[in-house]
């Protein structure tokens, strides 16, 4: 006959089981992505691509026309958190006919292709982020120094490459920069390296398909702007498969930079730019880094919210395009 354990034998077992379970349940849980596409099949035939590292990154380039015998600026425009090429909808054909302006889809947003394993730079990265956009400007700029209009965190990348590349750079526009915010995050990321948390990571993060759209109704000061077609051009990037997986990468990938240690450093003319309702990076803020940076010129738009170029394109370009030019 076997023996039933004692009470301390029985403590241990139970004890074992629970760290078994802990350990090892979040494993067997099951983490799939709701996308069902390619990013190929998303983007469409007319869909464009260019290759940094094996990735492809989607980009839209609206050329300059050829009746222009003086070759025009190149404009790269860099969408924030969330968003994509199609945010640029609005203004992307709203600059002079004689430039070059292009938009592009950083990875884990839009219709880049989501790489779940790579060699070299982590395309996640801010590292991967300048990377990209120094091959674009190679790429497009034929030689002419580009003008680099980025949006919240793409704003964080615009001046990042502009500080580290200034030869490269003519002029940047900073439209509502989350700069002063820091890397959210930063401290715990090595935690997202636990196996356990690693696994659901996927999971955890898949809430922005609804927490996005709240944010994304967040960014406008007149909700009655943001249109059904503008929600489902949102919508589209979260039917590419894998890309929970591919955010979740972007949660944890290093994306610090030294932008707010080195505002006094900007070798080109600097524009900053918000609107005066902003509840994603407060005007306030933006106010107090134009105060840090006496050298740019600071532009507020009234009855604005985050995604001004969104919302009031008219006053946007009227604002930047002397800049610009």
């Amino acid at each position: 006959m076997a023996r039933k354990p004692t009470n301390p034998e029985r403590r241990k077992l139970i004890l074992l089981g629970v760290v078994l379970a802990i350990l090892l349940g979040p494993l067997m849980v099951p983490v799939s992505s709701s996308g069902k596409i390619t990013h190929i099949e998303a983007a469409g035939p007319n869909g464009t691509f260019f290759k940094w590292q094996g990735i492809d990154i989607h980009y839209k380039l609206t050329k300059a026309s050829a009746s222009c015998f003086v070759p025009g600026n190149l404009i790269v425009l860099i969408h924030g958190f969330g968003a994509s090429t199609f945010s640029w909808l609005p203004v992307e054909t709203k600059f002079s006919p004689c430039d070059d302006v292009i938009s592009y889809d950083r990875p884990a947003f839009g219709l880049t292709e989501r790489k779940l394993s790579w060699t070299g730079l982590n395309p996640y990265s801010m590292k991967a982020q300048q990377s990209i956009l120094g091959e674009l400007i190679s790429k497009f700029a034929n030689g002419r120094p580009a003008t680099l209009v980025g949006h919240s965190a793409g704003g964080q990348v615009a001046a990042q490459f502009a500080l580290d590349n200034p030869k490269l750079v003519r002029n940047l526009v900073l439209e509502a920069p989350a700069i002063l915010y820091g890397t959210p995050g930063a401290d715990t990321a090595w935690l997202t390296y636990i196996p356990q948390l690693n696994h659901l990571g996927p999971l955890l993060v898949s809430s922005i398909a609804s927490s996005g759209m709240n944010l994304l109704s967040e960014s406008y000061h007149d909700t009655e702007k943001l249109t059904d077609e503008i929600i489902a051009g949102y919508r589209v990037p979260l039917t590419i498969e894998n890309w929970e997986f591919a955010f979740w990468e972007y949660s944890r990938a290093d994306r610090s930079t030294d932008v707010a240690k080195r505002l006094s450093d900007f070798a080109m003319p600097v524009m900053i730019i918000t609107g005066d309702d902003d509840r994603v990076v407060e005007t306030a803020l933006t106010r107090e880094l134009a105060a840090k940076m006496p050298q740019a010129e600071f532009v507020v738009i009234t009855d604005s919210g985050h995604l001004l170029h969104e919302e009031d394109p008219e006053e946007f370009m009227a604002a930047i395009l002397p800049f610009v030019r």
